[in-house]
């Protein structure tokens, strides 16, 4: 019997990362790769849920948007959207 948890699991592509599904250990791989996945579908505003909580993951996140050579703006997402707890990222068109 194969355990579900050692099989890998696609992913959907929409431009929307939901990082609650990962670990903050995996932050930093898992947002690189979303860009790169949304920037190969041509989706150049991406929605990063990273939560509230203490902020670790949305350090990770904001840290590599400060050096990622696509992104042109980021933000924290305003009104019912989910506030703090959600990023907008905003890339350069390939």
């Amino acid at each position: 019997m194969i355990d579900d948890q050692e099989q890998p699991h696609e992913y959907p592509v929409d431009g929307t990362l939901d990082l609650h599904l990962f670990a903050p250990e995996d932050t930093k791989e898992v947002v690189l790769e979303y860009i790169q996945a949304c920037l190969d579908k041509g989706i150049t505003q991406l929605r990063i849920v990273h939560g509230k909580g203490i902020g670790v993951k949305r350090e990770i996140v904001r840290s590599l948007l400060e050096k990622h050579p696509s992104v042109i703006k980021y933000y924290h997402e305003g009104g019912s959207g989910g506030g703090w707890g959600a990023t907008v990222v905003d890339l350069k068109k390939t």
